[in-house]
Formats: C-alpha cells, structure tokens, sequence
C-alpha cells in the first residue's frame, strides 16, 4: 500500500464537473494498493496518517496530528502510484492492485479513518476524476506498507 499524502487548506474532487469531495483544513491522500495488500496495511497506515505530527504548534513546528488539529481527509483512489517506468515510455501497471480486491481494501481504509471520528471525503472509485487543492506549506509525504 502506498498513499501520497500533501496537508492542505482546502481541496476538492470533481467527477464530469460535479463535486463529489470537499474538505477544508486537512490532509489530501493518494491511495494506491498492490496484490498482496492486507487490511493490517491499511489499519497501520491509518493509524499513522492520522496520528503524524505534521501540523504547526502556536510557535509554527510541526507538533499537531490530524486529530489535534480536527482536520479532515479528502481520500483519492490512485491506482497509478504502482506504474513502473523503468522500461519503455508508457508505465507498465502490473504491480497495482485488481480493481475488485483494491476497491475492497480502498472502501475498508477508508471506513478505518471514520472510526477514528475524522471526517472523510471520498473521489469515485475507478472514475476519472479532477482533484483540486491549496498545499499548505507545501507539506507532501509518501507512506508505504
């Protein structure tokens, strides 16, 4: 499991031009999942996404957690971070998850964030989809599991 994630002020996901997710302060994740992902990947990058220090303190360091900061996730299914580019010119997708066991493991991260009481936002699964946001800091990390 790999999810890129980038703490925002704002972000959104549209899909055909309708707004399907919206969050204000937060964190955007790109969420890409392999064959052999398990939900115990997906509970421990949960747990630590949400518990990251990764949100100024009143002297502007990195001190506050997602859930000290009652900020909100905007997830984003992301099949593409498992592209390998080493040979050729197109990316070779092998590595990324079938879409029926990824939008299992996808739909299960997620509900794992919830019962953590954080509010989550959602793209479609599987659609194209336009994801919009305001990086604060820019702050972006990658997770991997």
């Amino acid at each position: 499991m790999k999810v890129v994630l980038q703490r925002c002020k704002t972000a959104n996901v549209k899909v055909e031009g309708k707004e399907v997710g919206n969050i204000g302060v937060g964190l955007v994740l790109l969420v890409g999942l392999t064959h052999d992902d398990t939900e115990e990947a997906c509970s421990w990058i949960a747990d630590k996404i949400v518990n990251l220090r990764i949100f100024e303190d009143s002297e502007g360091k990195m001190n506050r957690s997602l859930m000290e900061e009652n900020g909100e996730i905007l997830s984003v299914s992301q099949f593409t971070l498992y592209g390998d580019c080493n040979k050729g010119r197109r990316p070779n997708f092998m590595s990324a998850a079938k879409p029926e066991h990824a939008e299992t493991l996808y739909d299960r991260f997620n509900e794992l964030l919830r019962a953590k009481n954080i509010t989550v936002e959602t793209g479609i699964f599987g659609a194209m989809m336009d994801v919009s946001l305001v990086n604060a800091g820019p702050v972006t990390l990658i997770l991997e599991r």
